[in-house]
């Protein structure tokens, strides 16, 4: 199976079940914020496992991030980065080696902010009264959209590189692409709720905020695989690498359009 295929079964695959806990929300949705997180999080520890994280701290962290959020909204947010230096602290304190502290700490914090706290957003999304479900749907379908619009279009067009120090692939047309793709596919999923919630310039800055960050989403995972020497951050999803590699432009999407949805409502 070549990887182009192998990359449009898993997103097919994948796509339903993100929409299906979305709509279903609640406990159903934490349960696969989590599994996905501590997936995510067990990937990026053992790309970096030359800084020697504390893999415990992080894992314990990320738990009280995900579930204070669940449970308390949007306040509990720092109790998770909390808990994992505290957790760390006292796990290094106790430790027969004694590696890098900055190094050790600064990895351990790294996975619980960018994979839980990304993550948490999608939870913080869904609670938004009334439209949570549509944003969740319109943030997951736009990503998807931009994603594969930007891969075909950078495969069949591209020659002027984005990031090349980075990402030598991808390119200015496929991006250009993939933000059209977005911000179409946002205006179309809000379209309905034009007059009561977010007005269509409104669901535009959405869209165009939710493929930037996507993007940049994209390239802050490059770049911390490139500074480890390694392509994928595992093979679980076959074309796609590791969940990591499949979450990498949400963990940035998802906290831009909840920002900039609190922002214009």
């Amino acid at each position: 199976m070549s990887q182009l295929v192998s990359r449009l079964l898993v997103g097919a695959a994948l796509l339903p079940i993100v929409l299906g806990v979305s709509w279903l929300g609640g406990w159903w949705l934490f349960a696969v914020v989590l599994l996905a997180s501590l997936v995510a999080l067990h990937e990026l520890y053992t790309m970096t496992r030359g800084q020697r994280p504390l893999v415990l701290a992080g894992y314990v962290g990320l738990v009280v991030l995900l579930l204070g959020v669940e449970l308390g909204g949007i306040g509990w947010l720092g109790a998770g980065p909390l808990a994992t230096v505290l957790v760390a602290f006292v796990l290094y304190g106790i430790a027969d080696a004694r590696p890098s502290a900055a190094a050790a700490f600064g990895t351990t914090l790294l996975g619980v902010v960018w994979v839980g706290g990304g993550l948490a957003h999608v939870i913080l999304l869904r609670d938004i009264e009334e439209h949570g479900r549509t944003l969740v749907f319109a943030v997951a379908l736009a990503v998807f959209a931009g994603d594969t619009a930007a891969y075909f279009v950078g495969r069949a067009i591209g020659r002027h590189r984005l990031a090349p120090t980075i990402s030598p692939k991808k390119s200015w047309e496929g991006f250009i692409a993939g933000t059209l793709a977005s911000v179409v596919v946002t205006f179309f999923a809000l379209y309905e709720d034009r007059e009561t919630y977010l007005a269509i310039w409104e669901s535009l800055v959405l869209g165009l905020a939710v493929a930037i960050a996507a993007v940049l989403g994209d390239l802050f995972e490059s770049a911390v695989k490139r500074d480890v020497g390694v392509k994928d951050s595992g093979r679980l999803l076959g074309g796609h690498g590791g969940m990591l590699d499949r979450l990498d432009s949400l963990l940035w999407a998802v906290p831009a359009a909840y920002y900039v949805t609190l922002a214009l409502t």
